[in-house]
């Protein structure tokens, strides 16, 4: 490149010279060679000057990225270790879950017995018992033992520094998707917690690309959806096999499912990109932390109390209302039919279009204030509705389900349409907080919706076609 510069070239003309140069350049792959260049004259002149002690531990952690990092290995074991992480949890929540199961009904009988000795009117024990009780009962043996058991696994491979390698694994892809590569990290925190990841995106300094971050953070799967997943997919999907198979089976569906959900976030990341936030995706460089000695007991400790706990503590604390709500919703009557009845009936049309229910959709709806109630909801709508069969197993829910009408199909349009659908109460109102603006998080109400049924609806239609 030539510059004339002469007395008439002012400082500004010559900067818009090297601007107009370098805009017929692909800009990317310059800041790309500059950042290898500066990272490649330091790597010489640390190795010309600087002895490492423990060389051998240094050479081993290069020697683990290579293959983790690997573009031909690294998703391949992220997508087994993913699959491990939901095979131990599946296989491990099973027994536990009924032990918790028949001990909480056990508490329920003995209810039921004190509210038939004091003679308490029929009104008062359907609410506290079969409304209350019944409802954190479901939510704590079916939910307990997979958090239990998912959460420190997925702490430990944050605390041994996997999860940094699993963002730098995707940085290419949020590149490619017109985004900023620190999203990837955004989303790793959006399955703890869609809230915490969206608050996450603070990280990113581009607006545009910090918008993106925040709208698309819903499409992967939080602490509350992750059991309802499990769930499903274990007593759906895992019993179409034998029973040698079918954990694993179980596993592979959830793992389907996650990178459904990946997916969907960069098709709709650039897609904003391309339409309503258009930009330059921002350069990013990301520096992996070197691999650390995972501390058992602090893993143990703040999974179990910073999440498990308080998942199921948020869950419980909805589940009893909503308990109570669905409870005298569907005891109360219009001409014979009850309200939760006449509702679904209403929805029912629409929602088989996208392989629901009229109930299933209407848990959805009832379920916005946290995604953890929403099975709970379609259990006390299903008993309240006669069917009077206390599920204290997975097995158990299973016959509920299978009593109402589901199969494998209206498991997996569940599963899909819980990943994909509007976010809840907590994310909305940390969007409206991040943004500080009431817009942006009715856009993404309206965005992640529309995109549940569009693909709910595409995928039924297809299974019916075939």
């Amino acid at each position: 490149m030539e510059l004339i510069i002469s007395e008439k070239n002012s400082i500004s003309r010559i900067i818009k010279k090297v601007d107009e140069y370098f805009s017929k350049i692909e800009k990317q792959q310059l800041r790309d060679q500059i950042v290898e260049d500066i990272y490649g004259c330091a790597e010489r002149i640390a190795s010309k000057n600087v002895r490492i002690e423990g060389g051998r531990q240094t050479d081993w952690g290069e020697k683990v990225d290579d293959i983790l990092t690997s573009k031909w290995l690294g998703f391949p074991i992220m997508l087994l270790l993913l699959g491990g992480v939901f095979w131990l949890t599946i296989i491990g929540a099973n027994y536990p879950s009924a032990m918790l199961g028949e001990a909480l009904f056990w508490v329920e009988d003995r209810l039921t017995e004190f509210f038939t000795w004091t003679q308490a009117p029929e009104w008062l024990y359907g609410i506290l018992v079969m409304g209350v009780y019944r409802t954190m009962a479901w939510v704590v043996s079916v939910m307990l033992p997979p958090m239990a058991i998912f959460f420190p696994l997925f702490t430990l491979m944050e605390d041994l520094g996997y999860l940094p390698r699993v963002a730098f694994n995707l940085d290419n892809f949020f590149k490619r998707a017109g985004t900023h590569g620190k999203q990837s990290l955004t989303m790793s925190m959006g399955f703890g917690c869609n809230a915490a990841g969206v608050i996450a995106a603070r990280i990113i300094d581009s607006p545009r690309e910090k918008l993106i971050a925040i709208l698309t953070n819903n499409f992967v799967p939080c602490n509350g959806r992750f059991p309802t997943l499990i769930i499903l997919a274990t007593i759906f999907m895992g019993n179409m096999v034998n029973s040698a198979y079918s954990s694993f089976v179980a596993a592979a569906v959830v793992v389907g499912i996650v990178l459904v959900g990946i997916i969907i976030t960069l098709l709709v990341s650039w897609g904003l990109s391309k339409t309503f936030l258009k930009g330059v995706p921002s350069s990013f460089t990301l520096e992996l932390p070197p691999y650390r000695k995972p501390q058992i007991g602090k893993i143990l400790v703040r999974s179990f109390l910073d999440r498990t706990l308080f998942v199921l503590e948020r869950a419980v604390m909805v589940a009893a209302p909503a308990g109570v709500f669905v409870w005298i919703f569907a005891n109360t009557g219009i001409g014979g039919v009850s309200l939760i009845n006449y509702v679904a009936n209403i929805l029912d049309p629409f929602a088989v279009l996208i392989g629901l229910d009229g109930i299933v959709l209407l848990a959805f709806i009832l379920g916005f204030p946290a995604n953890e109630i929403v099975i709970p909801i379609i259990v006390m709508s299903y008993l309240s509705a006669g069917a009077m069969l206390e599920p204290d197993s997975a097995e158990a829910l299973r016959e509920i389900l299978v009593t109402n009408g589901w199969t494998w199909v209206t498991a997996l349009s569940t599963m899909l349409f819980s990943l994909l659908h509007f976010p809840c109460g907590t994310t909305l109102l940390t969007i409206r907080k991040e943004t500080e603006s009431l817009k942006w998080p009715v856009f993404s109400f309206l965005l992640t919706t529309t995109i549940a049924i569009v693909v709910n609806f595409l995928v039924v239609q297809l299974i019916y076609l075939f």
